[in-house]
């Protein structure tokens, strides 16, 4: 029967949006029950609710979940207990676990806002950036390389990952953060930190040696239109790239009204991030240099000619004619089109003097390194390069046409459309001013200023949805970035409007959002189950209880540095390169000699290689980059405890554990368990745990001294006090790894 129904209703939905099915220049009518789609109604902020328990209701939040709960006699769980609920916030704001010091003092602390207290000390740490970036950074499609066959480091790109980082713990309002990231060269052209965020959709995956630059092109568009729709709007834009889509009110007109906001975007690898005096003292530093070397250079250039010229035309020859034709066009002749093929080009022909120097063989290639020599002895006059984003930018203040595309194909052109929103909201095309002193389009200007209008219906809806999921584990809406006919429904749509109205209200602050969540009675519930709100409300819908969740790979691997010592807190710079498991040899490279105190960074900081993520976070779900991702699986599998059991890593970061507990001179062994359970769980072992375990290091201790006295391999704890018994601590070793492998320390409760 459920079948039948589910037939019925995409019968019932082919009918409704079979307008919608003719051709792109047909004028197009929508129904009145596709004028009625929730999502883009107007937010209009609702009256808070007045349930009968009005005694559970702490803030709103606490009225509309309990109204819906009540409808459905039911009633929230238990508050959760001071240990859990520390925990629980600290991973959630911070991805780390409670210090010890950190959970006797909240213990201690009987004060009414005891609790506000720890939040408000969370949302100021560093750490909080850290953690909500990484949500963020999966929407983006965030990566160090390129992907591919070849998979080449982008050098730069981690300044993107940087301002992120930096924006979340600025509390950078989320219309701003929008705004920056679509439009910040055009909007806020001398700020850097807009440049470097203009990195978002530079994101894409990239073929460096793409021969057809016209098809490129037009992939890197439907990748850049696909993500900002889903991102920012929530929408399946992509649905409708060949044709109307079948059951969103999206036209195939509307996919290419927004592509055309991108139609004149380029990328821009250089994107200078310093100005005025700066600049300008750089710019004089280098021309003494150049003055001083110019001899010298100019016979490295005279030897490096040919070699270039070489280099240059084996790859001009292997482009189709309309790409060689858009190269050699005198400039002041090329279309808006060629300007862009010219600089997609451009990279595959530009080859450095490097690359030229390894063809010389000799007296040549002798001279060449004597050159060199001469070169290096004014280095201490050469000024250091200034630092560079790589950025999208507009190519020119002239934008090529965009057309519908005859089932998606390139170069199948049909009507030609104008940049602009969605026709059910606004059919007319967008206003665009061109920005003065700059030469750039303004289309990405208009379409920002749109995203952050607070009178758009959907981006503050999507975000407020995306915290409440990042929180719980589930949204309001359960498909974070589908908020189409095809997605879920609102579980409280009443919430939801609520939320997105009081997120504008408060300033666009994710901060301030974060407050009004977490200090809900909602929030602090216990993960206590309850049979008969399971049977009515299996997928929790209506938040009966907090959901327990497992961590994501970064957390677990963070949480288990933390707790082991060795999480190095260095904030920013290049990716980083922990050791890769034996066989693992990544296409584009992996640092093989990284700096051990740089191996045991946040996660956040694994540098990203595109075609090979790290495989411990790859093994917990980490999402493929290729795409945008805004809901992780999450999957619990045998290869995960394997990780956890087998990886030496681990089995490292617990050998430094058991040093941090063997290291508190003068405790007993029990003391020494109840130290480990400190560490990791944030809370004493029960009775009956401290006996458990204190029986097994009793009946284990013996086999290690068994296997130490027959000179065997047994990991122990690294500087151990003078005096320990090896055969104990190794036990503590295999205690503390059992520890970082329970169900306890992997899942939030």
């Amino acid at each position: 029967m459920k079948r039948l129904h589910l037939l019925a209703a995409v019968s019932a939905f082919s009918f409704v949006y079979v307008p919608l099915m003719r051709s792109a220049e047909a004028h197009k009518e929508f129904t009145p029950m596709q004028r009625r789609w929730w999502a883009i109604q107007k937010v209009v902020k609702p009256p808070v609710p007045a349930p009968k328990d009005a005694a559970w209701v702490r803030n709103p939040i606490d009225a509309f979940i309990l109204e819906k709960l009540e409808a459905k006699d039911l009633k929230p769980a238990p508050p959760a207990d001071k240990i859990t609920l520390l925990r629980r916030a600290t991973l959630d704001l911070t991805g780390l676990v409670p210090t010890p010091e950190e959970t006797q003092a909240f213990l201690s602390d009987d004060s009414p806002n005891a609790y506000e207290k720890v939040v408000d000390r969370l949302l100021a740490s560093p750490r909080y950036g850290e953690r909500w970036a990484r949500h963020w950074l999966d929407l983006a499609r965030y990566a160090d390389s390129e992907g591919f066959k070849s998979d080449e480091t982008r050098p730069n790109i981690w300044r993107y990952r940087d301002y992120v980082i930096r924006s979340f713990n600025e509390d950078k309002p989320y219309d701003r953060f929008m705004k920056e990231q679509i439009a910040g060269d055009e909007l806020y052209p001398r700020d850097p930190d807009a440049l470097i965020a203009t990195g978002f959709n530079r994101h894409f995956p990239d073929e460096s040696n793409a021969r057809n630059l016209m098809q490129r092109r037009q992939e890197l568009l439907n990748d850049i239109t696909d993500t900002v729709s889903a991102t920012f709007l929530g929408l399946t834009y992509g649905c409708a790239r060949c044709h109307d889509h079948k059951f969103d009110p999206i036209l195939q007109k509307d996919y290419y009204r927004l592509q055309a906001f991108f139609a004149n975007t380029r990328i821009e690898d250089q994107e200078v991030l310093v100005f005025g005096a700066e600049r300008t003292e750089y710019a004089e530093e280098r021309a003494a240099w150049e003055a001083k070397t110019k001899d010298i250079r100019a016979e490295m250039d005279q030897m490096a000619k040919p070699y270039l010229a070489a280099m240059y035309k084996e790859n001009f020859d292997k482009f189709p004619e309309e790409i060689q034709d858009a190269i050699t066009t005198a400039p002041e002749k090329r279309t808006p089109i060629q300007w862009q093929m010219y600089y997609k080009a451009k990279p595959q022909l530009q080859h450095s003097e490097e690359e030229a120097a390894k063809k010389m063989k000799g007296a040549e290639a002798q001279r060449w390194k004597g050159l060199e020599a001469e070169l290096a002895k004014y280095d201490d006059i050469k000024p250091p390069d200034l630092p560079v984003a790589q950025a999208m930018i507009d190519n020119g203040s002239e934008a090529p046409k965009e057309y519908v595309l005859k089932g998606g194909v390139y170069d199948a052109y049909g009507e030609e459309v104008q940049p602009g929103f969605l026709s059910i909201l606004d059919p007319d095309p967008a206003k665009i001013v061109k920005p003065a002193g700059l030469n750039s389009t303004g289309r990405r200007s208009a379409l920002a200023n749109w995203l952050a209008d607070p009178q758009n219906p959907l981006t503050p809806r999507v975000m407020v949805n995306r915290i409440w999921h990042y929180h719980f584990g589930q949204g309001i809406v359960g498909t974070p970035s589908d908020f189409g006919m095809m997605g879920e429904r609102p579980a409280n749509k009443e919430l939801l409007d609520y939320l997105a109205a009081t997120f504008v209200e408060n300033g666009w602050s994710i901060k301030k959002m974060h407050r009004l969540i977490m200090l809900s009675n909602t929030y602090r519930q216990s993960s206590a189950y309850n049979p008969d709100a399971a049977k009515m409300d299996p997928q929790n819908k209506l938040v009966w209880r907090y959901n327990r969740h497992r961590l994501e790979g970064e957390v677990i691997r963070d949480a288990a540095l933390e707790v082991s010592g060795r999480l190095n807190l260095k904030m920013g710079g290049p990716g980083v390169f922990p050791p890769l498991p034996p066989g693992v040899d990544p296409r584009g490279g992996w640092k093989k000699n990284e700096d051990p105190s740089e191996t045991v960074r946040r996660s956040v900081y694994i540098f990203v290689r595109r075609n090979t993520r790290y495989p411990m976070l790859e093994i917990f779900d980490m999402p493929d980059t290729h795409e945008s991702c805004g809901r992780r699986n999450v999957t619990v599998t045998a290869p995960q405890a394997l990780e956890l059991l087998n990886n030496d890593l681990v089995l490292d970061w617990a050998r430094a554990f058991a040093g941090r507990v063997l290291n508190d001179q003068g405790l007993t062994l029990e003391e020494q368990v109840d130290r480990a359970w400190k560490l990791a769980f944030s809370r004493t072992p029960t009775a009956q745990e401290r006996q458990h375990a204190m029986e097994w290091l009793n009946r284990h201790t013996p086999i290690l001294a068994n296997r130490l006295a027959k000179d065997e391999k047994v990991p122990l704890p690294d500087d151990l006090p003078q005096g320990t018994d090896a055969a104990r601590a190794a036990a503590m070793v295999d205690l503390c790894h059992m520890l970082l492998n329970s169900n306890e320390f992997v899942y939030v409760n």
